[in-house]
């Protein structure tokens, strides 16, 4: 991907490799099983569009480690005694564990898995970093790109944030989260090659002032381009620059307003381009929009027919990071299952292996219940399922532009509250009995055991 394309078995935090150091030293060899997740749902999020997971399937397919790689790792004081075999084992990797998953823009809620990856403990820990980060920064792009398009009632929404990202790879994978959670193009250009995303974007700002006159620009610009250019009013006055525009006597594709009142401006331009014959010439907006605004213009009937948003969709800049957490929920030796949590505060998750179940009532959903995995409920819809096995996909790479038709279709079934854009109810998610039982009975098991290695402690120190 860009610039760490080649390195991306680096792209990890030092603790995964120095645990899984010390678990083949110490020959620590069980099948674990981590869950991903989202711990909370942020302030103004109702749900959440799983993005990402394509992505985290490539990486796992595809993660190698050069021999560049190892020996950088090599010349690390932390790794000073560890044996030649660790690296042999590193300069071998091949994941070859089961990942169950969510679809890719499946709606999801606090707590549920959307990844369930199933391994040797030290494949399982070393994937870790890269599959938080996939997926929590694709995830909180798509669900703010999902609420801009809805705020938009139909008109279409250009990604334009690249520039504004937190450094390209973000930008590449903010334009791929956005198409996801509804966007009908970019103008990122290797996103369009990459993903097949539809591309849009003509001319800025200093096109216009490279010229002696606003008209030679805008004639110019229309002759290399005659079906596609939009033609950007506002270097200098926006009205002004709309009567230029219709009146070059040719027919104009749109015209685009990047700054000041866009409602009193797009209400002024439409009437201009309508007097001119230009009535279907499009109004493209943009400049620092987000779904609230977008939700008040056209609240007072502002005449824009497509909105370009940028900063805050690539930064999600009102809930710019998500609780997207890793967590091991059991281990397996020798056929005997031990079942995780943790108990610190406010840090509390669930054990075992799991199955989210959705529930439906007509065509809307109702209600999720987290179950443990061998649980089947009647009349409900498991969410997560198989999508690798053995290190190897089950089925193909799904393409990007039905998982982005899997958002369209699913986004009416959630009932209308939720779609709040402020102060929306929080979707009712249940746990399953069996899974409050075993969350008790871990707890119970884990103190107990904590209590008797204290008491054997004081016992030895005597």
């Amino acid at each position: 991907m860009l610039e760490v394309e080649s390195q991306r078995a680096l792209l990890v935090d030092l603790y995964e490799l120095t645990m899984a150091a010390a678990y083949f030293e110490q020959k620590v060899d069980c099948r674990a099983t981590f869950e991903l997740f989202v711990r909370q749902m942020p302030p103004e999020r109702a749900y959440l569009v799983a993005g990402g997971i394509e992505e985290a399937l490539d990486y796992l397919a595809d993660l190698r480690f050069r021999e560049e790689d190892l020996s950088f790792l090599r010349s690390l004081p932390v790794f000073r005694n560890i044996s030649s075999g660790f690296f042999d084992y590193l300069r071998q990797f091949r994941f070859a564990g089961a990942v169950d998953a969510v679809e890719e823009g499946a709606l999801v809620f606090a707590e549920e898995a959307l990844l369930q990856v199933t391994a040797p403990i030290l494949q399982a820990q070393i994937v870790e970093t890269y599959l938080l980060s996939v997926i929590n920064y694709e995830t909180l792009v798509a669900s703010k790109a999902a609420r801009v398009v809805r705020a938009a009632r139909g008109r279409g929404v250009l990604e334009f944030g690249t520039r504004r990202a937190q450094g390209p790879e973000a930008g590449l994978r903010a334009a791929r989260a956005a198409y996801l959670g509804g966007c009908v193009a970019t103008s990122n250009v290797l996103a369009g090659f990459r993903y097949g995303i539809p591309l849009a974007g003509t001319a800025a700002h200093s096109w216009t002032q490279a010229f002696p006159t606003e008209r030679q620009s805008f004639q110019a610009l229309l002759d290399t381009f005659p079906e596609d250019a939009i033609l950007l009013i506002d270097t200098y006055d926006p009205l002004a620059g709309a009567e230029t525009a219709a009146t070059l006597g040719r027919k104009i594709p749109g015209v685009r307003i990047d700054s000041g009142d866009l409602l009193e401006k797009s209400c002024e331009v439409r009437k201009i381009l309508d007097r001119h014959g230009l009535s279907e010439a499009k109004i493209v907006a943009s400049g620092d929009l987000n779904e609230y605004k977008i939700a008040s213009l056209l609240s007072q009937c502002a005449p824009i027919d497509l909105f370009g948003v940028g900063t805050d969709l690539v930064t999600s800049r009102d809930v710019p990071a998500l609780s997207v957490v890793y967590k091991l929920v059991e281990t397996e030796r020798d056929g005997h299952v031990e079942y995780k949590s943790k108990f610190s505060e406010e840090k509390v998750y669930l054990p075992g292996r799991k199955q989210v179940f959705r529930f439906y009532e007509g065509a809307h959903f109702h209600h999720d219940l987290i179950a443990c995995a061998h649980e089947k409920p009647p009349e409900a819809t498991p969410l997560l399922y198989p999508v690798m096995r053995e290190g190897r996909r089950v089925k193909s790479r799904a393409r990007l532009a039905d998982s982005r038709t899997g958002v369209l279709s699913n986004l009416p079934l959630l009932p209308e509250p939720y779609h709040a854009l402020q102060n929306a109810p929080a979707y009712p998610v249940a746990k399953s009995a069996a899974l409050q039982r075993l969350l008790e009975q871990v707890h119970e098991q884990t103190f107990a055991r904590q209590k008797m290695e204290i008491g054997n402690s004081k016992m030895e120190t005597r």
